[in-house]
């Protein structure tokens, strides 16, 4: 039997999870760590205890999983993809703390570069948006702001990455200073469509191009782990962004296809093959995972950027719940919200909005509101935020694919919610598919490396390997989930300001 070890880093806590070769879930280990908030709109993570924490999770997985490490064949990685990280090449020290994608301190930046007229290059090029959420601004904001940084980067004395470039850095004890597509893809700085870092876009932000890892397929023989610290030197074979992860582990590698994955945040990809496709309804264009000898392959994508997180500030601000699994029967207690609309636009607004500047709000409210309404309606913001996506990919889907998307597959944390996922189903009016394996974003790196390494000869192969746990089919009238999205389009707009 060969065993896969996937790394999944993300953005509240680091996992390892073990597979067989059947993709079954063999043994698993989580940590949480500390999340920084120097001040309003700023988030940032301690790269050392994201290291710490990551390493101390696989080394507990395989010790739970009681097999050899020379029994796994390869090691995946999958990560919180924005997040921004520099370090110096000759100690491996953090520059600053990471800047997390969360994060919106380089607001200011982005507006400039849309007032002097780059969104457009930047568009065709990257396939995104100008947006505090992407690696390249966070880039620039701390060789600008950390004393020191830009001279030394000028002298090539320090690399960049995003949190796959960060892990493989530490697990190769420095030798390999890589990335693949999928991550690079989210940097503003690549250019999706030849596969290189783009020289203009890297002028344009003033980004010495010796800061940049190499770019490698998401499926690729990486490096080798150092043996001291699994137990064996090890292959890593898959590296990718967790969203491109998921739509990976979802069997999701052909147009039209599309996943969301109900973690932190929301994200929703469709799979639209070897075509490059704007987005004319305020999505982005992104690589998806690639295998090696593949031409590049592309997703649209929408970002909701406070998902399941919206449920942890009922638990850690507003004190109403004392633990996440509480918001359920809570929000069950009431027949609906009572007509209140939570729009939980902490850090802003993502797709299809893309405003920086709104702030959370929630309306609606009478004398007969409860905190029992507030949670029902802040469950349901999850569903609203991703039927307002869909509605735009599948705009989008028709004009890169031919056909709207008929069923959406679902994963991360929130898709465990029966509740949740039956008023997605209804909301969107199309069957919301959950598969037996929902840890789809890990199972994506461990079938990544396993295609590296010869444990899966193809993706035909790995199709086979995906079956539905349990489908939510809409049951509600369509004119009464036009009327629920129309007055949550209503509320959005009360956030943003707009009235």
């Amino acid at each position: 039997m060969a065993y896969l070890l996937a790394l999944d880093q993300g953005t509240s806590s680091s996992r390892s999870i073990i597979f067989d070769e059947q993709g079954r879930l063999i043994a698993s280990a989580q940590r949480e760590f500390t999340q920084h908030f120097p001040q309003p709109g700023w988030v940032e993570h301690d790269p050392l205890e994201i290291w710490q924490t990551q390493l101390a999770t696989a080394q507990e997985a395989i010790a739970k999983a009681q097999i050899p490490p020379q029994a796994i064949r390869a090691v995946g990685l999958t990560n919180q993809r924005e997040t921004t990280l520099v370090w110096h090449r000759q100690t491996g020290q953090p520059l600053h703390r990471a800047i997390v994608w969360q994060d919106r301190r380089t607001a200011e930046l982005c507006a400039q570069l849309r007032q002097h007229g780059h969104a457009k290059l930047i568009r065709e090029t990257t396939g995104l948006v100008i947006d505090p959420y992407f690696s390249g601004t966070k880039l620039r904001w701390i060789l600008d702001n950390v004393a020191g940084a830009r001279a030394a980067a000028e002298r090539g004395e320090l690399a960049f990455g995003t949190v796959d470039s960060w892990l493989l850095w530490q697990l190769t004890g420095g030798r390999v200073h890589a990335t693949d597509v999928s991550n690079a893809a989210r940097t503003l700085l690549f250019d999706i469509r030849r596969n290189v870092w783009d020289e203009q876009l890297l002028n344009l932000l003033n980004i010495p191009p010796s800061l940049m890892p190499s770019v490698h397929p998401s499926s690729h023989l990486f490096g080798e782990t150092n043996a001291e610290l699994l137990g064996a030197g090890l292959p890593v074979g898959g590296m990718a962004g967790d969203q491109q992860s998921a739509l990976f582990g979802q069997a999701c590698f052909k147009a039209g296809l599309a996943k969301n994955t109900y973690g932190t945040g929301c994200f929703m990809l469709t799979h639209t093959g070897a075509q490059f496709q704007t987005s004319g309804n305020g999505l982005l264009t992104t690589s998806a995972c690639q295998v090696a000898n593949q031409a590049p392959q592309f997703a649209l994508e929408g970002s909701v950027f406070i998902g399941g997180a919206v449920v942890q500030w009922l638990r850690d601000g507003l004190k109403a719940i004392h633990s996440s699994a509480d918001v359920q029967p809570l929000a069950e207690s009431v027949p609906d919200a009572g007509g209140v609309m939570f729009v939980p636009a902490f850090t802003g607004l993502g797709a299809p909005y893309w405003d920086a500047e709104a702030r959370g709000a929630i309306v609606g409210l009478t004398r007969g509101s409860t905190v029992a309404h507030i949670a029902r309606a802040a469950l349901e913001s999850i569903a609203f935020q991703s039927a307002a996506l869909l509605q735009a990919m599948s705009k989008d889907a028709v004009a890169a694919c031919g056909a709207p998307v008929s069923e959406l597959r679902v994963d991360g944390g929130a898709c465990v919610n029966n509740l949740l996922m039956q008023f997605q189903a209804d909301l969107l009016g199309i069957p919301v598919q959950r598969p037996q394996v929902i840890e789809t974003t890990a199972l994506g790196a461990a079938y990544l490396a396993g295609l590296a390494t010869g444990v899966w000869r193809s993706t035909e192969e790995l199709s086979t390997q995906w079956k539905v746990e349990r489908s939510f089919h809409p049951t509600m009238p369509r004119d009464r989930a036009a009327e629920l999205m129309a007055g949550w389009e209503r509320a959005v707009r009360q956030a943003v300001g707009r009235g």
